[in-house]
C-alpha cells in the first residue's frame, strides 16, 4: 500500500508527522496499536486463524499482543444483560441457594426432555483427592 518508501524505511516518524498535521495526538507505540485495533476489528468478522493469516501473527500471539477488549464489547455485555427477554428465567430467590438449584434443574430438564432419551436431575457428587494424581 505505501510505495513512496524503500524496504527497511522507518515509517514511524513519518505517520506521526501526518497524524500530528491532522490536528491528533499520536498513540504511543502507533503501528502496534493500529495493528491491534485492526486485528481487532477482523476478528470480530472473521475465525482468527484466517485474520492471523492475513496479518502474518499466530493465534497465540494475536491473542497475547493484539487482540483487544473494546467499550463495544462492555456496553454489549452490559445491554445483554439488561434484556428482558433473556432475563425471563431470573426470579426472586426464596429458598436455600441448594433448593434454587434443584428446582432450575428440573425446570431446565423439562425443556430437554423432548430432544433426550432420559432426563433426571442429579446428585451434587464429591469427589475425593485420591485418584486425581497426575501419572506420567
Amino acid at each position: 500500500m505505501i510505495t513512496r518508501y524503500g524496504r527497511g524505511s522507518n515509517l514511524g516518524p513519518q505517520l506521526r508527522r501526518i497524524v500530528k498535521g491532522a490536528g491528533l495526538e499520536p498513540w504511543p507505540k502507533l503501528w502496534q496499536n493500529l495493528r491491534s485495533t485492526r486485528q481487532t476489528e477482523l476478528a470480530e468478522e472473521w475465525t482468527l486463524h484466517v485474520v492471523c493469516a492475513w496479518l502474518g501473527n499466530s493465534q497465540p500471539v494475536a491473542m497475547k499482543h493484539y487482540l483487544q477488549v473494546t467499550d463495544e464489547h462492555f456496553e454489549r455485555a452490559a445491554k445483554a444483560l439488561q434484556n428482558p427477554v433473556q432475563q425471563a428465567h431470573a426470579r426472586a430467590r426464596t429458598g436455600s441457594q441448594h433448593e434454587d438449584a434443584r428446582a432450575e434443574k428440573t425446570a431446565s430438564c423439562g425443556s430437554l426432555q423432548r430432544n433426550a432419551t432420559g432426563c433426571e436431575v442429579l446428585e451434587d457428587v464429591r469427589l475425593g483427592v485420591t485418584g486425581l494424581e497426575h501419572s506420567p
